[in-house]
């Protein structure tokens, strides 16, 4: 017999409020802000996050759409048993990108191929901390007034609020492990220690 029982579906609706404000309040939105970006009311909202309100999906695909998470992660679907990993590449701006982990309030893991030819830096600002490890190849950093080119194995770590680029060196393809975090978080590492 599969499914789950209706206790566990009460769970499952009761904990999407809170799991739309830790959503909400790690990308820096207000009850207001989010409002004005999906159309849904203020008050609605706020009886979602505090679980006065049914989620329905008449409100969950526009919430789904602005926070750019799955549908499923917003409800918090049980796994569905099979351990494969179904990863989705996709072209962005001339590089391709495979998504890696996309679980809401966590940060996001990506690995990027950059093309040899996608070496004219364009540089952008946005909230967040990026790590990057580069598997392969040879990657020009820009963060700030600092220009640099990483080697495979080399690691960089920096707050996107500064205007920052990478992509290749103009040499060669590289390959490289992108983990992309909220505003405040690092990636901490951990390492072992001599006796």
């Amino acid at each position: 017999m599969t499914g789950t029982a209706p206790q566990d579906d009460a769970a499952l609706l009761a904990a999407v409020g809170p799991r739309l404000r830790v959503l909400r309040e790690a990308r820096g939105l207000t009850l207001g802000d989010l409002a004005e970006r999906t159309g849904i009311s203020t008050s609605t909202l706020s009886r979602l996050e505090t679980g006065q309100r049914r989620p329905s999906l008449e409100l969950l695909f526009p919430l789904a759409r602005v926070f750019r998470v799955p549908l499923d992660d917003l409800v918090g679907a049980p796994e569905t048993g099979d351990p494969r990993v179904r990863l989705r590449p996709r072209r962005v701006n001339g590089r391709t990108i495979v998504p890696l982990a996309h679980r809401p309030g966590l940060p996001h893991a990506w690995k990027i191929v950059i093309p040899q030819g996608f070496s004219a830096p364009h540089l952008k600002v946005h909230d967040g901390v990026e790590w990057l490890y580069v598997l392969t190849g040879r990657v020009r950093l820009i963060v700030g007034d600092r220009d640099m080119v990483l080697g495979a194995g080399e690691v960089a770590e920096f707050d996107t609020r500064t205007p920052h680029w990478f992509g290749s060196d103009g040499d060669q393809d590289a390959e490289v492990l992108s983990i992309f975090g909220p505003q405040g978080e690092r990636v901490h590492i951990a390492a072992e220690t001599d006796p």
